[in-house]
């Protein structure tokens, strides 16, 4: 079992985790200021993105990138970095370091070579929107974002859809449509949610209803701005979403798989819907 104080006195340095704002600039904490103010190094996600925020608290310590597409090349430097004494801080563009953003595999490494890792509390998008949602906030799932392909994403829903949490997901504006979609195919177009948009920023918005009527709404506006998105637990995980679609199982394997899925994601679909043996609708299907 390892164990290390954060206030011990340690031979290597200390890794800081320090939350950034999610958008209003004023949500920065005092400490985190003089973290960052302290520090030897900071290890951003994106270092222009927080010069701005460095330059907006007179703030003149050096930066480095550490992003996912570098994380390989700079852990090992950062570590020996560490090793060596020095304090970094690990930010990312908004919110807390490795909740959907890079983080994760530095705490991981450095905690391996008993690098002393403190974290600062700060800015979360998604208990932010939780809190203000009305939906039940205890106990919640986050989850973060979903893949981006259609087939992908419906297998993802199908693991939560009998969740009984609050869930919690991310979304870019240039996908939410189509997200809002699958959700409500898998979820049933019933199922209570609640779009938080903006947090912090200037248009902050809650769109509050069921996924029939988001769908609808996003169908006639064009979503702007980051989003959270909070979908009501099933208050009856037991049962499955009514099936409304036309046609025999096997007409509408074939037309999930016209709209994207593969054929045994569209088998396992229909199977859920219609309350049917995959095995059997499996071997239906392909005449075995």
């Amino acid at each position: 079992m390892q164990q290390v104080s954060s206030f011990q006195n340690q031979d290597s340095g200390t890794l800081y985790l320090v939350p950034t704002p999610i958008g209003n600039l004023d949500d920065m904490t005092f400490r985190a200021v003089k973290v960052l103010t302290g520090a030897d190094l900071i290890a951003a996600e994106d270092t222009r993105h927080t010069q701005q925020l460095l330059n907006h608290f007179d703030i003149h310590t050096p930066e480095i990138s550490f992003h996912e597409h570098n994380t390989e090349q700079r852990i090992p430097e950062l570590i020996g970095k560490l090793k060596a004494g020095l304090t970094i801080v690990q930010c990312s563009d908004a919110g807390m370091p490795s909740i959907s953003d890079p983080g994760k595999e530095l705490v991981a490494a450095a905690v391996k070579e008993g690098i002393p890792v403190v974290p600062l509390p700060g800015a979360n998008a998604g208990l932010t929107a939780l809190i203000a949602s009305g939906l039940v906030p205890q106990p919640f799932y986050f989850y973060g974002f979903l893949e981006r392909k259609h087939q992908q994403q419906v297998q993802e829903l199908e693991q939560l859809r009998n969740r009984s949490e609050t869930m919690i997901f991310y979304e870019a504006p240039h996908r939410l449509k189509k997200t809002l979609k699958v959700m409500a195919e898998v979820f049933g177009d019933d199922r209570q949610a609640v779009l938080a948009r903006e947090l912090t920023k200037r248009y902050e918005e809650f769109s509050r209803g069921s996924l029939a009527e988001l769908t609808a709404f996003y169908d006639e506006h064009q979503p702007r701005g980051e989003y959270v998105v909070l979908i009501a637990g099933n208050p009856h995980p037991d049962e499955y979403v009514q099936n409304d679609e036309a046609g025999t199982p096997i007409e509408q394997i074939d037309q999930k798989i016209s709209e994207g899925l593969s054929t045994n994601a569209a088998i396992k679909l229909v199977a859920k819907k219609n309350k049917l043996n995959r095995q059997e609708l499996y071997k239906q299907y392909h005449n075995i």
